[in-house]
């Protein structure tokens, strides 16, 4: 059992590096197996194809990330720092992981629907979850009033845009946006955005 789910961990780790290099359409069972170590009936045992093991990359990023994101959000105490908190998360879980990046955006983006059950087992909880922090701070008088759905996409392209175009700002003249100095720059600037744009009360309003 412990050999399978080696085995099983190689070739996922491999398929996130392909299909994050030469995405779903360019990547190739046979170049991830080559990648993974393993024999490509080996990969086809654990799953039944490219599109199954591409799910299963991108649910592996979905489920990590939503099991820290989910303990944040319906969290207790202030709306401004629970909203923080996420944030930072959903930033740092990002910049840890290069790939996650060119993964959602393919994923986003994709030919046809996204996967269904991924959408509803990891997107559907946490945007809602992510609406109801939001109503409770405008209610509480802790946020802005506003659209809590355009709210929860701000959000969103706020932090994600910078990583999603990385290749383009390296190629415009800026130095690598993973750098230490430019991560920590672009996070502070995020949460500045928000605290500026939907935070009530500054002065009383978390650091």
């Amino acid at each position: 059992m412990e050999r399978s789910d080696e085995s099983r961990a190689k070739i996922l780790a491999a398929a996130e590096r392909v299909f994050a290099r030469e995405g779903l359409a360019g990547a190739r069972t046979d170049e991830i197996a080559d990648e993974a170590g393993v024999n490509k009936a080996l990969l086809y045992y654990y799953f039944k194809g490219k599109e199954s093991l591409y799910e299963a990359v991108i649910e592996e990023h979905l489920g990590e990330f939503n099991r820290q994101a989910l303990g944040i959000l319906e969290g207790v105490g202030s709306v401004r720092v629970l909203l923080l908190r996420y944030v930072d998360l959903h930033f740092d879980f990002i910049s840890r992981r290069h790939r996650h990046a060119p993964l959602f955006q393919q994923f986003m983006s994709k030919g046809g629907k996204p996967p269904e059950r991924l959408v509803r087992e990891y997107i559907v909880p946490r945007v809602e979850a992510l609406r109801k922090l939001l109503v409770r701070g405008m209610r509480e008088n802790e946020l802005r009033k506003s659209d809590p759905f355009h709210t929860a996409v701000s959000l969103a392209a706020l932090i994600v845009f910078y990583f999603s175009s990385a290749p383009m700002l390296k190629l415009i003249g800026h130095s690598d946006p993973y750098a230490s100095a430019n991560l920590a720059k672009r996070k502070k600037e995020v949460r500045e955005f928000i605290r500026r744009g939907m935070f009530n009360d500054l002065e009383s309003s978390a650091k």
